[in-house]
């Protein structure tokens, strides 16, 4: 099972970074260019313990639907999200935050299963682990963003 490990600095405190990570309104925007959307579920403000959201983006060349469900969160310090149906065989996505004297680590630890058996396997080695990893960057970059200017306080007010 391939798995993602990433840590990001965030010059703003924890509690912003982990609120902002849960921003469902911060989420589209980061994943603007996948024309991601939600369909079902928790649709705005934050999502919390034991809530669930369905997205609808274009990833690789088709639109996938993928419905996903808050299992664990320790506020400020960590949540799981766990795929309930989506084109994986499994997902996994724990975030920490760690305070830290100058600002926040971000830690990201995805686990994923790709269906298909050997087929699923080679395609993580070709291609799917870096796109998955393109996608957290990318998503973090924006969190970072955010965290890190005055746009946060309009992402947490709404």
């Amino acid at each position: 099972m391939p798995t993602i490990h990433l840590t990001t600095f965030v010059s703003a405190p924890a509690e912003r970074v982990f609120n902002l990570s849960r921003s469902i309104e911060l989420h589209k925007k980061s994943m603007s260019h996948t024309n991601e959307q939600v369909v079902a579920g928790t649709t705005s403000g934050l999502i919390e313990l034991h809530e669930t959201v369905t997205w609808k983006a274009k990833h690789l060349f088709k639109n996938r639907i993928l419905k996903s469900k808050i299992t664990e969160m320790k506020k400020p310090f960590s949540f799981t999200d766990e795929m309930v149906n989506g084109d994986f065989k499994s997902m996994k996505h724990e975030h920490h935050f760690k305070q830290i004297e100058n600002g926040t680590l971000m830690i990201d630890v995805l686990y994923f299963e790709s269906p298909y058996g050997n087929f699923g396997k080679l395609s993580n080695k070709i291609f799917l682990v870096d796109y998955m990893k393109k996608l957290l960057e990318h998503r973090n970059g924006v969190i970072k963003q955010y965290a890190e200017s005055e746009k946060w306080k309009f992402i947490l007010s709404t």
